[in-house]
């Protein structure tokens, strides 16, 4: 960068199940080993002196099923490294698959916290595909770098499940794959830059994704913490300073093996994963339970995740450790064989693979596919020789750091021809040992993965800190501008800011753009957001920030017209639109309105006056239990729309996502179907060619009637509420980088 700002970044991980220390992988399907991935890259990248802090994000979760440490609000990692935790859809645990509906509330509530705590990033940067949707959203936002890390592939998994038997149907209704593969695409089109582990998840995975143009991709291969993963040998040299509870932990590890095996001095074959089929723990032992000769050996210990009571767990994993069981009896591995149900991530996984190392063993990834191999790393880091599948992230490990041997993870009698090979040649053991150690050391270290990292995207902000220099007149964007901005005047168009007489509009417009850097200017109308355009385009009226259109059933924001996919997902809930058509489509006193009138969250009719009208059709939406909101205007218009919506609703959800404080806004109306954003605790301004619906509302609190007509009349509600003053003792924020905080 040609600046010396630091960098601030936000990453997203939402399924929740995230913690730094004492890491739970293997607990689900959710906790693999990129839930290690992120928490290492982000601690990594917090240490650059380029770097002015990290926020991973990820889902609040207060359950008694799972640990209280998910429950934090915010864990301070280090002094710029913390894990921030957004609550949405409730407090219960819930597996990623089920978290779709409820990424928009993930986004309105970080929108939330960032404007609370006063902060916009540099660049967003998610993880997995969920992940990746609520980065994408901010980047949209904010106009801000997007990076995307998917970790694993919806369509790759979709044709695994596809090839072992599941149905389309029943991978659909489990695994929500048309979600997860149609947000992959969105978020791959958005995207400025792709990183991967490995370049075959460049060219066999991604790419049969459509990408966007500008869409880069950068092969980045996570790294290890070496003062963790350091050599077996270490520990056979006395050394003071090693930690108690290193010491406690080897002991556990050992005693927990120990007690399976009926001879503790063979040569431990070691395995690390979850429980998934995908993983092929049936393959390794299928090899080693049909070899005699390695059984004799050498013995074998799986450690397939964490578990109390396997019926508890989901049917994957269910069907993954039953099996282990089930093959364990069938090849008589008592003795020889250990399946323990538990281990601590933080100081028994690095003992383990030691231990193994120092029984001269080998740890083995029979993975079907394999992305990468994190294990791989921590294993050679030790000194321990490695056996892995032939695919992916181990061809990338074992031609950089010549430690073990790659295998067709189908062919079982490879598999374990392969291992006795290591353990059998003592010279091939310690070549192979040392390779370990010495190239993840050269290859694999977070601190050459985060300075690439920030190499990477300085070039990024930097030429789209060009492109700005270049633009003749840079725009800040809405997300920037309305997280700076603390009051806001919004204002239906028809007979309300335009209409017979417009004698105060060029005043109106004119204190608009004077007071642009501290006053927001929003409209709301039963428009269409086109309609609302050309209209506001034809009386050259500025720019909104905010278009609240199809009477607050839609909300947008600023020259970019971006949706605000927040409100459309808070609208959906029990939305019954064609039953709404369908029922009133007999309706002899009701015109249905032509079809640019109509909206997703609107469904619109011409209706005159009659006795019981509205009643008559209360009653037959209500008796076919519909949830909706009816407005009548005018004497004339009749819109259907979700219960939740409404003009006023929507700008109270825009004061709650953007912080705004709702006695900050002042709304200007002039008929029924301005009234509910007329109430309650908005300055709010009638202006005087009001329609008779609004008469209800003399003598309301923060309701001010004005003598004057369309435009003339908001303005005599600004000199009213002095709101200009207000304007200037609420003054404009400015962003910064996050607050330092400690543990």
């Amino acid at each position: 960068m040609t600046t010396d700002k630091k960098l601030y970044v936000q990453m997203f991980s939402i399924h929740g199940l995230l913690r730094s220390v004492n890491l739970e992988m293997g607990v689900d399907a959710d906790t693999g080993g990129q839930i290690k991935y992120v928490i290492e890259l982000a601690s990594s990248l917090s240490e650059l002196d380029t770097v002015a802090g990290v926020d991973l994000f990820t889902r609040l979760i207060d359950d008694k099923i799972v640990s209280r440490d998910y429950a934090r609000p915010i864990e301070d990692v280090n002094p710029k490294f913390r894990i921030v935790r957004i609550q949405c859809g409730g407090r219960k645990y819930m597996r990623k698959e089920l978290l779709w509906p409820h990424i928009e509330e993930f986004v309105d509530r970080t929108i939330k916290f960032n404007r609370r705590e006063n902060i916009i990033p540099d660049l967003v940067h998610g993880h997995y595909a969920d992940g990746g949707l609520v980065a994408k959203e901010l980047s949209e936002i904010f106009d801000i770098p997007l990076l995307f890390t998917g970790h694993s592939l919806g369509k790759s998994k979709k044709k695994k499940l596809l090839k072992e038997g599941m149905t389309e149907g029943d991978i659909i209704k489990k695994y929500k794959i048309d979600r997860r593969i149609r947000a992959e695409e969105e978020v791959m089109s958005a995207a400025d830059l792709i990183i991967t582990s490995t370049q075959q998840e460049v060219s066999k995975q991604y790419d049969v994704y459509r990408v966007g143009k500008k869409t880069r991709f950068k092969v980045l291969p996570p790294g290890i913490d070496i003062e963790k993963f350091y050599p077996y040998y270490h520990d056979m040299i006395h050394d003071v300073s090693r930690q108690e509870d290193q010491m406690h932990a080897r002991a556990s590890v050992i005693r927990e093996m120990d007690r399976f095996f009926t001879n503790t001095e063979k040569p431990l074959i070691l395995a690390l994963c979850r429980p998934d089929k995908r993983k092929n723990i049936s393959g390794l032992i299928q090899a080693y339970g049909e070899d005699l000769q390695l059984q004799a050996m050498a013995n074998l210990a799986i450690f397939a995740g964490i578990r109390k009571n396997i019926t508890d767990k989901e049917e994957n994993e269910r069907e993954v450790l039953t099996d282990m069981l089930l093959m364990m009896d069938r090849y008589d591995l008592y003795g020889k064989m250990a399946i323990p149900k538990k281990h601590d991530f933080e100081l028994e996984v690095p003992e383990l693979y030691r231990v193994a190392a120092a029984k001269k063993g080998v740890f083995v990834n029979p993975a079907l596919i394999e992305p990468f191999g994190l294990t791989l790393l921590e294993a050679g880091a030790c000194g321990l020789p490695i056996v892995a599948t032939n695919d992916g992230g181990p061809r990338d490990i074992v031609k950089a750091c010549r430690n073990g041997i790659l295998v067709d993870p189908t062919d079982t009698r490879q598999i374990s021809r392969s291992v006795r090979e290591i353990i059998a040649d003592n010279q091939k053991w310690e070549t192979f040992s040392t390779n370990g150690i010495t190239n993840v050391r050269r290859h694999y270290t977070w601190l050459a993965h985060s300075q690439k990292y920030v190499q990477e995207v300085s070039g990024i902000l930097e030429e789209r800190n060009k492109q700005s220099r270049q633009k003749e007149r840079p725009v800040p964007t809405v997300g920037k501008r309305l997280s700076r901005l603390n009051t806001f005047i919004l204002t239906d168009i028809d007979n309300t800011l335009i209409g017979k007489d417009n004698a105060g509009l060029p005043e109106l417009c004119k204190l608009l753009q004077t007071h642009r850097d501290r006053i927001g200017f929003g409209v709301a109308t039963g428009r269409t957001l086109s309609s609302a355009l050309a209209q506001l385009e034809a009386y050259d009226i500025p720019q909104p920030d905010i278009l609240i259109t199809a009477v607050g059933s839609e909300i947008y924001y600023g020259a970019e017209g971006l949706y605000d996919r927040g409100w459309d997902s808070h609208l959906a809930y029990k939305w019954r639109r064609k039953k709404i058509i369908n029922l009133l489509g007999g309706v002899d006193y009701l015109e249905f309105q032509e079809e640019s009138a109509q909206g997703k969250y609107k469904v619109s009719y011409n209706m005159e006056p009659g006795k019981d009208r509205l009643q008559n059709i209360h009653r037959l939406l209500t008796r076919n239990r519909l949830r909706y909101k009816m407005v009548y205007s005018h004497g004339r218009y009749l819109d259907i729309l979700p219960y939740r919506a409404s003009k006023g609703k929507a700008i109270r959800y825009i004061s709650d996502k953007w912080q705004i404080p709702l006695d900050h806004f002042l709304v200007c109306g002039d008929s029924g179907n301005d009234e509910e954003m007329l109430k309650g605790e908005m300055r709010s301004v009638i202006v005087g060619n009001y329609s008779s619906e609004l008469r209800d509302l003399k003598g309301s609190r923060r309701v001010y009637f004005s003598q004057k007509c369309c435009a003339a009349g908001i303005l005599d509600g600004i000199h009213h509420y002095d709101f200009i003053a207000l304007s200037q003792s609420a003054p404009p924020t400015e962003q910064n980088s996050p607050p330092s905080t400690g543990p």
